[in-house]
């Protein structure tokens, strides 16, 4: 509670650049017995980071530092021109100035007061003329306008989690930490919530910094991503192009998949499928799902054991998506039947996980075409 409340007394940043001005460069080193952070990391301005890693790895206490609820022993820390950590030179801005709100895994609402007035103690502290959220837009992108006169104990978990997320916005934060926020929820509640965050990445302005453990919330949220292994950053960019590097564990697991974002396109009521028209000029991939309007953003996933390839286009067989491409890289799995190929599609990484037999019998090799045969597309938001 004590930390919440440090967060929920920061200013709106009167004085701070503009949202979106620059970017974010936060330096950590931190030690406690039998763990050490150490991060040196150059983040977008805008959008959603994902800082992904397993329990343990210091995802967390990197959130910690970038609030100030942790004092590393050598620390940085600009968002989008202006300094709020040097210990060099000596300044060290307590967590009450710095223009944050922090979404926690538990929104820790106060019990004694309703919807409205959890979120007016968001408001509180920020000047009406510095306020960028105001309450209608909040309660708008969250969907929580008929909960406002409700008590928090009437509330469900994924209800509760959106309350606390509107009244960190309501502090008008030129930056929003998220660690976790659907770790303690159910698959239901998660699938409740994600379409909220999704608005959220759309509709504002404001730098997400978003701690997850889960890989399925980071493709569908993030726009950047850091992983992070035992306290190191050991890679951070774009995240399709970061969810495709063969030298890092995402692309090898066995769920391994690439994200891309698209457009949507026509939709063939006759067959229920949507084209959604890729970046590059890539050939639009073909979709199970509703008509969607024409020109919206869409994510969309393509796990890499849903890809299989060939050297010549495959007109007479039932998959849809065929993609012309050029393969990058071959690298050995933790099967030894198997082999993870990265491939250009246009533009767009693609992965496919095909038997060492099969990548023989094709000689495939770096810089050889093919062709992509795409058997599932999930469309991700």
């Amino acid at each position: 509670m004590r930390d919440m409340q440090a967060i929920m007394q920061a200013p709106s940043g009167e004085g701070s650049a503009a949202p979106g001005a620059g970017d974010i460069h936060a330096r950590f080193v931190v030690e406690h017995p039998g763990f050490a952070l150490d991060v040196d990391l150059r983040l977008p301005g805008r959008g959603v980071t994902g800082l992904f890693g397993h329990s343990g790895s210091g995802k967390t206490t990197c959130l910690r530092c970038i609030a100030g609820l942790a004092r590393p022993r050598v620390g940085y820390l600009k968002v989008n021109g202006e300094v709020w950590l040097d210990t060099d030179a000596g300044v060290a801005m307590p967590t009450h100035r710095r223009a944050l709100g922090y979404v926690f895994q538990e929104p820790s609402l106060f019990p004694h007061l309703t919807v409205r007035e959890n979120l007016r103690y968001g408001m509180k502290r920020v000047p009406a003329a510095a306020r960028r959220v105001e309450m209608e837009q909040a309660t708008g992108l969250l969907g929580i306008d008929h909960l406002l006169s409700r008590m928090p104990a009437g509330l469900s978990g994924g209800e509760r989690q959106r309350v606390g997320i509107a009244r960190a916005l309501l502090t008008s934060p030129r930056l929003l930490l998220m660690d976790e926020p659907l770790a303690s929820l159910d698959t239901r509640r998660k699938q409740e919530i994600l379409p909220y965050l999704e608005r959220l990445h759309d509709e504002l302005e404001i730098p997400v910094i978003y701690v997850s453990h889960s890989q399925e919330e980071i493709a569908r949220l993030a726009d950047h991503l850091v992983l992070i292994e035992a306290g190191r950053a050991i890679a951070s960019g774009p995240i399709a192009q970061t969810l495709s590097r063969l030298d890092l564990p995402p692309a090898m697991a066995q769920d391994a998949s690439v994200v891309v974002d698209g457009r949507a396109g026509e939709h063939d009521p006759r067959y229920g499928l949507l084209a959604v028209h890729l970046p590059g000029g890539a050939a639009p991939l073909r979709v199970v799902h509703a008509p969607l309007p024409e020109g919206r953003r869409v994510r969309l996933a393509i796990q890499a054991r849903d890809v299989s390839l060939a050297l010549q286009r495959q007109e007479d067989g039932s998959i849809l998506n065929l993609l012309p491409v050029r393969v990058q890289e071959i690298a050995a799995t933790e099967d030894a039947a198997q082999v993870m190929v990265r491939m250009d599609a246009g533009g767009m990484p693609l992965l496919a996980r095909i038997t060492r037999y099969s990548a023989d019998r094709l000689e495939l090799a770096p810089g050889k075409s093919a062709w992509a045969q795409v058997k599932a597309v999930s469309l991700l938001a």
